[in-house]
């Protein structure tokens, strides 16, 4: 087939339906690249998930042509889908992201017990070719360092992804965005933009990391006990201000939380977090200290019910508990989904009677996201002849979308999809192009697969109504049901003699009134009937539908 018949397929496998699970596939006749390889945490409807990764099927069923997967950063919505693909995929494929991403990745490999995979460094201008693509890295500023953007060169015509990003002027590493880059593609022409949309509802520009310090340094100067705060792991910048601030006003740092440890272990390695070694000290130490003196890194910003502020806000921490005199930083904004787990703990600490501080209170925190003005200087840099905004909820991606028409942008050179969906790009001219298989794969415990829906309405119900078993006696010589017996985990109501008199005079009433083969194969009508005269009677007095586990037994 000639090249010019060729076309790019942008394959968006993740990503595109909410904040998470980001995967973006590149294939060009027998080469494909994977863009991030992301996960999500499970919501209140997904009860005992684990995690969720997209549905990576595609890319195992083209694995011959898999050339290589480029992760722009080190966060788990970006890396924590790559040690479940990399278990499935039966040869080893190049990783390549920065020094400080492959270092976090590296511990998630060896939880998993995945031996030498093949990882490449890149830094801002790295250039490699993986098949048909070319591609090349550059620096972008987001809340963890060494983030990249990637502009993607292939005979069908060019690709910009800008990964997470904000137009970060003063960052805390001093490493601001390669604008050189960005124009300078721009000017050799970028086909097609796909670009971060979830400040996309925000007007304006998001605030400096920097502006987070003033606050973060007031707060622990000014604090009369010592100091616990939660921000994320992976937010580095965030972590070095917390220690720069603690150092300036003498007081010696703390850290708890397996995250929080594993990855400020990592950091400081790579030379991407400077403490001296005198200024942290052991959880177990700090009663040696006195509380004015001690600032307690920590993970729990989301509410997360085991993680270290949750267990501290409980006193259930092995080493560490919250006093009346502490104060407490919540130094991070509730991801969607979050805020009754973040409201929940906020109001446990109430209880103790420390000073809380969160957004609200001061700039504890901003975004890692560009807001909607950085998102039009991106259009306007890169001057893509197409835009497919990705990275957010339907409402952000249409935002964002908004944002290129005021920008000029013809509404059909603007693709606003969905996970599964494709883009066919020929001599740079893009269109629509034939779904692939996509959806969602459930981490349940050591299971990964398509959890059934039924199971996880069971959950629901079981964790709203709780469960109702029924054992009905059934005598097949005599052709009638002999005794019916009650019990029950998690329900609103007692079952006594009133409700057992009456819960069997009801199914009996329903029985009488059916025919049923009382032989061992028609046992499966008898406990249809038992089942559903029985949630009916629990409904018509209680106004509740516990699961009901009907049980025959033939004597």
């Amino acid at each position: 087939m000639p090249k010019k018949d060729i076309a790019l397929r942008i394959i968006p496998l993740g990503g595109l339906d909410g904040i998470g699970k980001n995967m973006t596939a590149f294939e060009y006749g027998n080469d494909m690249i994977l863009v991030d390889a992301g996960l999500m945490f499970p919501d209140e409807g997904q009860p005992g998930i684990d995690l969720i990764l997209p549905d990576y099927t595609y890319v195992l069923e083209n694995e011959d042509k898999l050339r290589g997967i480029i992760i722009t950063h080190g966060h788990e919505d970006h890396t924590g889908a790559l040690p479940y693909l990399l278990q499935d995929l039966t040869r080893k494929v190049p990783i390549y992201s920065s020094k400080l991403t492959l270092g976090i990745i590296q511990g998630k490999f060896e939880e998993h017990n995945i031996k030498n995979p093949k990882t490449r460094e890149a830094n801002d201008g790295t250039t490699i070719t993986l098949g048909a693509f070319t591609v090349t890295f550059f620096s972008m500023t987001h809340s963890i360092p060494a983030a990249f953007g990637v502009f993607i060169s292939t005979p069908a015509g060019t690709v910009m992804h800008t990964g997470d990003f904000k137009f970060d002027q003063t960052p805390i590493d001093g490493r601001r965005p390669n604008f050189h880059a960005i124009n300078k593609f721009g000017a050799q022409g970028v086909d097609l933009l796909l670009s971060d949309s979830t400040n996309a509802t925000r007007p304006g520009f998001t605030p400096s990391e920097a502006a987070v310090g003033r606050d973060l340094r007031h707060v622990i100067k000014n604090a009369r006990g010592r100091v616990f705060v939660a921000a994320f792991s992976s937010h580095i910048h965030r972590l070095q201000q917390i220690c720069d601030a603690s150092v300036a006003v003498g007081r010696k740092v703390v850290v708890t939380g397996r995250s929080m440890l594993t990855n400020t272990k990592v950091a400081r390695e790579l030379g991407y977090l400077r403490i001296d070694e005198e200024n942290i000290i052991d959880a177990y130490d700090v009663d040696r200290i006195p509380d004015e003196k001690v600032v307690v890194l920590c993970t729990g910003s989301q509410g997360e019910p085991l993680s270290a502020l949750a267990r501290m806000a409980t006193g259930e921490h092995k080493s560490l508990s919250i006093h009346e005199s502490d104060t407490v930083v919540i130094s991070a904004t509730p991801i969607p989904g979050n805020e009754k787990s973040v409201q929940s703990i906020i109001n446990a600490l109430s209880k103790i009677g420390c000073e809380i501080y969160d957004k609200s209170k001061g700039t504890v925190h901003v975004s890692g996201h560009a807001s909607a003005e950085e998102l039009k200087l991106m259009l306007a840099m890169a001057k893509p002849s197409y835009f497919m905004p990705v990275h957010g909820e339907a409402v952000h991606l249409r935002a964002h979308a908004n944002l290129a028409r005021q920008m000029g942008m013809r509404d059909d050179h603007i693709f606003v999809v969905d996970n599964g969906d494709t883009l066919e790009m020929r001599g740079g001219e893009v269109k629509i192009g034939p779904q692939v298989e996509s959806g969602i794969v459930y981490v349940d415990g050591l299971r990964i697969g398509d959890t059934d829906p039924i199971v996880l309405r069971d959950r629901q119900k079981l964790a709203n109504d709780g469960m109702v078993t029924v054992v009905a006696i059934v005598s097949m010589k005599r052709k009638r049901i002999d005794a019916i017996e009650f019990s029950s985990r998690g329900v609103s109501f007692t079952i006594d003699d009133e409700f057992s008199s009456d819960a069997s005079a009801s199914i009996m009433k329903a029985i009488d009134k059916g025919s049923f083969d009382y032989t061992s194969n028609g046992t499966g009508a008898l406990r249809k009937a038992v089942r559903d005269s029985l949630s009916n009677f629990i409904w018509n007095r209680t106004r509740t539908r516990p699961m009901i586990i009907p049980v025959v037994m033939e004597v």
